[in-house]
């Protein structure tokens, strides 16, 4: 018979296995919350042996499929076909999903679609069908993206059965350059001029918009910022002079952002801005010196003026696309901001597949 206490000499010591059970026991503890057990004997499942770690885990999250290269808009020119393509994560679930389509930035030039995975997935573990999707930069003029991304909204709309989507519940986010594209998006619900394309006769109207240090006026980027800066978007060759003129060629020499201001505003959300645009989420970093948060704040304003459903949020201290931005605080406020505008999807819907 074992004891847990012993006198020894005029002491108390412990008896060593009560001792090794004691200092074992948060290990156990420990184990014991992550699911897993220590069996001694679990000869009833196939597949024990002794010494075996038997961990029952129970079934919380689903499953997410991701498809990429899905080719959404053909646009031909005189001797050639550029293909756009997007890549849509799909939770699988039998339920009717609410869609967000990520825009990203790249300073007018790039549209490298497949990066802000942390955000993409986030979205896509609440329920969401989450697309991405590039665009076409600079040298393609004004208003080719704005073409684009109306286009993927119509493209996932005509094909929501495919995807499980909600057709009624698509939403859009971009950062930087993306961010102006999905401001435009937004700002241009209901106006046909910019749908071109393939599925005309669904809408590419969005039903929410988040947008992440973006440009809401072409004319003032560098508001704000040092004479450098402004001395930069002043010149012909500073890439939103680039996407409204185009380059200088023949007897054209190219145009500063500021030598046409109506068709610069054109281009720009604050030009669009009615009070028919849907909720906004609108973020950017106090300290981000490549693109003036006056932008973000100036859209949040004119927003606000119209009635439109807005929130605005600054993010003190952070700066254009770093570290902060990919931060749990950041990605749960988009998260909640969707849920809220888009409607929760049904996470605890019956698997199944979309497709």
């Amino acid at each position: 018979m074992f004891h847990s206490l012993e006198q020894q000499e005029g002491k108390i010591i412990m008896n060593p296995c009560k001792a090794f059970l004691l200092k074992a026991a948060p290990a156990v503890f420990a184990m014991c919350a992550a699911g897993t057990i220590l069996a001694a004997d679990r000869t009833e499942l196939m597949g024990f042996a002794p010494g075996a770690q038997v961990v029952k885990a129970d079934v919380t999250e689903g499953r997410i499929d991701v498809i990429s290269g899905i080719v959404y808009s053909q646009v031909k020119s005189q001797r050639s076909i550029r293909q756009l393509r997007m890549t849509v994560m799909t939770p699988r679930t039998k339920a009717r999903k609410p869609a967000v389509i990520y825009f990203p930035g790249g300073g007018f030039t790039t549209a490298d679609h497949e990066k802000f995975i942390e955000m993409r997935y986030a979205l896509a573990r609440a329920g969401f069908v989450v697309a991405a999707a590039e665009y076409r930069p600079v040298p393609v003029k004004f208003p080719g993206l704005v073409e684009d991304g109306k286009a993927a909204v119509r493209y996932l709309r005509e094909h929501a059965d495919e995807y499980g989507i909600d057709p009624s519940r698509i939403g859009v986010l971009g950062d930087s350059a993306g961010g102006y594209l999905v401001q435009m998006l937004g700002a241009t619900n209901g106006e046909k001029a910019f749908d071109k394309g393939d599925f005309m006769s669904v809408s590419s109207d969005v039903q929410a918009v988040c947008s992440f240090y973006g440009i809401s006026d072409l004319t003032s980027i560098g508001e704000g910022l040092d004479e450098a800066q402004i001395r930069i978007h002043a010149s012909p060759a500073v890439t939103e002079a680039l996407l409204v003129h185009g380059p200088a060629f023949g007897k054209f020499p190219g145009a500063g952002i500021l030598s046409d201001r109506e068709k610069a505003m054109k281009a720009s959300s604050l030009g669009h801005i009615d009070g028919s645009e849907p909720p906004f989420l609108v973020m950017h970093g106090s300290g981000d010196t490549l693109v003036s948060p006056m932008q973000s704040a100036h859209l949040y304003e004119a927003l606000k003026n119209a009635g439109v459903d807005v929130e605005y949020v600054l993010l003190e201290g952070a700066g254009h696309g770093d570290l902060p931005w990919f931060q749990k605080p950041v990605i749960n406020r988009v998260v909640t901001f969707f849920e809220q505008k888009l409607g929760s999807p049904a996470r605890d819907a019956a698997e199944g597949n979309n497709l």
